[in-house]
């Protein structure tokens, strides 16, 4: 699933307001878990999807005793990429969860959807992700690649617009949290490295828009019942400068004159998320 401040801060907001049975009462073979959020900014993989803009996110999983899940995650969206419609990302979830060691291994696929919109923006990405603790430390390493994809392509690159390209796109990152001991607060950290085709995708999209380039987080999340209150540091070193840089001016909504504030710089990032 897309990495997220919202996505971050709805792991922890989950596992605290887990629903707690009676020792007598059988667990149910499947349960349904989910959460809402209102961010200061969408940032996927270091980059705003919402012009340095609030979104409101939310989705709901369900998960079977067995390890499989399924579910969807979605958000607005506002001066990236022409997707058209109500400007709205689905993304839909599908996968496997099983123990391993003293962590467990989780194998599964998101499906990146914006319903109403350009079809030709949608693709699949598989995904690995191996979670585990280090004393105090909550870990998780990932590993996402898609296949060669239309929405991947470099299609900036092509004169005529029908021009039919196709790409890969790799994501690898890391994830920590350390609970802060008789708080509810909880420090958060990020890193991610991606590699795809440089240029925009169909409709001034793309994944990995400098081609190569790496983002970080650093955070802390605060539980007051059953809302979390997160606030992060987000960037990447993609430059500000020459091709990059206009290369990243929003382009998004219908009717919006490309220009503003670069889409990668350093942000400061505010949420509030409700569990259920």
């Amino acid at each position: 699933m897309r990495y997220t401040l919202a996505g971050v801060v709805a792991l922890a907001a989950l596992a605290v307001s887990a629903p707690v049975y009676a020792a007598d009462e059988p667990t149910p073979a499947l349960k349904a878990s989910g959460s809402v959020a209102l961010v200061s900014d969408y940032r996927f993989r270091g980059v705003s999807q919402s012009n340095n803009g609030f979104a409101i996110q939310g989705g709901i999983t369900l998960n079977h005793e067995s390890g499989f899940y399924a579910g969807f995650w979605g958000s607005n969206l506002a001066g990236w990429g022409t997707f058209g419609g109500p400007n709205l990302e689905l993304d839909l979830i599908g996968g496997f969860k099983f123990p391993v060691g003293e962590g467990a291994l989780d194998l599964g696929l998101t499906w990146y959807t914006y319903p109403g919109g350009a079809s030709k923006t949608a693709f699949v990405e598989p995904y690995i992700k191996l979670s585990g603790t280090a004393g105090p430390v909550g870990l998780t390493a990932g590993f996402a690649f898609a296949p060669s994809q239309q929405a991947l392509g470099n299609w900036s690159n092509h004169p005529d617009s029908a021009a039919d390209d196709s790409g890969t796109n790799l994501y690898v990152w890391g994830d920590g949290a350390i609970g802060v001991a008789n708080t509810g607060a909880t420090l958060k950290a990020h890193i991610g490295y991606s590699d795809g085709n440089p240029g925009l995708g169909p409709n001034g999209t793309s994944v990995a828009p400098t081609g190569s380039y790496w983002d970080w987080l650093i955070g802390v999340d605060y539980v007051v019942g059953p809302v979390t209150l997160g606030v992060a540091y987000v960037d990447t070193d993609i430059s500000d400068t020459s091709a990059d840089f206009l290369r990243l001016q929003p382009n998004f909504s219908k009717g919006q004159v490309p220009g503003g504030d670069p889409i990668s710089n350093a942000k400061v990032v505010f949420s509030v998320t409700a569990a259920f």
